[in-house]
């Protein structure tokens, strides 16, 4: 008899866990957000100088991306991305502040469309003689709509490049 009731309330507290479990949370889908190689660097020069150390203005590596995505009120999805620099002021810069352009680029998953492009610029203003600094940019939000799929898309991150600075990049290879 005692077997049976140890056996009766161990049922009976199995049965009371079951059924009270919070639901799992559900996750926003998310893009693949990666960095493009080519656009993964710049080194800006002074225009009409030659390439090298004394007309250098800015020099930059995207060192990585962090990316969170949430649901938004009315059923779309946010995603913001924030990207890791590594950032020089070159000598050739005037004063302490530096720019470095960006952009992030929504493609379809194939990447053969660009759905979406948006540009910002990184301001730093390194302090007294200071001239390296690792920056993490404020996160920068896109908004896929209702019935978008945002884990059917990509988002690349890059430098927004000349095209001299892009053909300077894929001649030299990653550094």
């Amino acid at each position: 008899m005692w077997r049976f009731g140890v056996l009766v309330l161990a049922g009976l507290v199995a049965a009371c866990g079951s059924g009270s479990s919070p639901k799992e949370p559900v996750l926003a889908p998310c893009p693949v957000v990666s960095i493009l190689a080519d656009g993964a660097d710049i080194s800006r020069y002074r225009p009409g100088a030659p390439p090298d150390l004394a007309a250098l203005l800015v020099d930059g590596r995207i060192a990585g991306v962090s990316a969170s995505c949430d649901f938004v009120r009315g059923g779309g999805v946010e995603v913001k991305v924030a990207v890791l620099m590594d950032v020089e002021r070159g000598p050739a810069t005037r004063g302490n502040r530096a720019d470095f352009p960006w952009f992030l680029a929504v493609t379809s998953g194939d990447d053969s469309q660009l759905v979406q492009r948006k540009d910002a610029v990184l301001v730093v203003n390194f302090e007294g003689n200071q001239t390296r600094a690792r920056v993490t940019t404020a996160p920068e939000s896109i908004i896929f709509p209702p019935g978008r799929n945002p884990a059917e898309y990509r988002v690349r991150v890059s430098f927004a490049l000349t095209a001299e600075e892009l053909d300077r990049n894929r001649s030299r290879g990653p550094r």
